[in-house]
């Protein structure tokens, strides 16, 4: 079967982890540093810390806000489970909103019928790699002003809710000419093996808050927090006579090792290759499947943002969800792996459970429910993506006539 998104891994990336093994470091050590320094200078934030995922380091950055119980963060219900995941285990309610029906993306309009005086945090997410309207969230968040409580000396600093962007799959898309990672307050990027830049699991938190924030601070701090609380990494602990430490915080246990970052080192030395070439069969797709009067064709650019084309969620027009279904079977049958992103959250056992209700996000659940990933990677060939448009359209006329 055509697989749907194996990551990239090749001879210079076998002989990185190499020598990385060879090296005698393997946990968080130089490379992961260098990645961390290699990440700010590509996305042009203030500073980055690499972490073992998206979803660790999306809780540590809640927690050190203050999010707690009594506090809302607004997320939008299209969205993988970790976005809604890293509210619920600070104690926080995520709240939870509807979609754009041009994208994929949160909607202005239900982010600002869902602030309250609780609101602490917005958490838009950058789906398919497509940036949000950042723009119009800051303007909201401004205007929220009067309304924002600060609970902690950080949230005084601020003086407005914090926007802390799911980045996890817009590494190398661009909102008015900026890098996402140095767009919103907090950005957290995920690096798993199915993204386009990966270091098979792993993640970065990009700071750019406001300069009334010491980065080198925060910096220093949250290698504090991801490491048990402890005041010294191994890596430091390991220079002559420095072996004694202290723990400052009980905190967490979520670095990212060298072996992970060399991975990652390789991937972002070539991510322009990287991204050239999932350009080029992103508009392959949009070329081979634009005149079919039954595809709906994602949004690869408009005038201020840019998709780094993590994913081509293609929309079928007018079928039912089970219609979907049957047409996704179809392609299975030919040999092509394709996916669905996302399932909206409500529509989810452990969130219907808390009281979220689909009917209360219809744009969503439409999206949703007619919404087909194609395979999307650097590897994949022209004549695959060709024979996947092929694939599609035989489906496609199989199951609706």
């Amino acid at each position: 079967m055509l697989p749907f998104s194996p990551p990239r891994i090749d001879q210079q990336t076998i002989d990185e982890v190499i020598d990385t093994l060879k090296s005698g470091w393997i946990s968080t050590g130089p490379k992961t540093k260098l990645f961390e320094k290699k990440i700010t200078e590509y996305v042009g934030c203030k500073t980055t810390v690499a972490v073992s995922a998206w979803t660790t380091g999306m809780e540590v950055a809640l927690r050190w806000w203050g999010i707690g119980p009594g506090d809302e963060v607004i997320i939008p219900v299209y969205t993988y489970c970790a976005s809604a995941n890293v509210v619920l285990h600070t104690g926080a309610t995520p709240v939870m909103v509807d979609i754009h029906p041009s994208d994929f993306n949160i909607s202005l309009e239900a982010i600002k019928k869902a602030i309250t005086k609780n609101t602490k945090a917005i958490m838009p997410v950058d789906i398919a790699g497509l940036p949000c309207d950042y723009d119009g969230i800051q303007q909201l968040v401004e205007e929220a002003k009067p309304l924002f409580q600060p609970a902690n000396e950080v949230q005084k600093t601020l003086g407005r809710m914090l926007i802390a962007a799911d980045a996890a799959h817009s590494f190398g898309a661009t909102y008015k000419g900026r890098q996402m990672g140095s767009v919103a307050d907090i950005s957290c990027f995920s690096f798993h093996a199915v993204k386009n830049l990966t270091t098979a699991e792993g993640g970065a938190i990009c700071f750019n808050l406001p300069d009334s924030f010491d980065h080198e601070e925060l910096y220093k701090l949250f290698c504090i927090k991801i490491l048990h609380g402890q005041s010294k990494d191994a890596l430091a602990k390991m220079q002559k006579g420095a072996w004694r430490y202290d723990v400052l915080e009980p905190g967490y246990k979520c670095n990212m090792t060298d072996l992970q970052a060399a991975i990652g080192l390789v991937e972002l030395a070539r991510y322009a290759d990287t991204l050239a070439r999932r350009k080029e069969i992103f508009e392959q797709y949009a070329q081979g499947l634009g005149n079919e009067p039954w595809a709906e064709i994602p949004v690869r650019e408009e005038a201020h943002r840019v998709s780094c084309c993590h994913l081509f969620q293609l929309n079928i027009k007018r079928v039912s969800e089970s219609q979907r279904d049957a047409i996704m079977q179809e392609i299975f049958e030919q040999e092509v792996a394709v996916n669905v992103h996302f399932q909206p959250l409500a529509l989810l056992t452990a969130y219907k459970n808390l009281g979220y209700d689909i009917a209360n996000y219809p744009v969503a659940y439409d999206k949703y429910s007619r919404e087909i990933s194609l395979p999307i990677y650097y590897n994949l060939t022209k004549e695959q993506v060709d024979m996947v448009i092929q694939t599609v359209k035989v489906a496609y006329h199989r199951v609706m006539g």
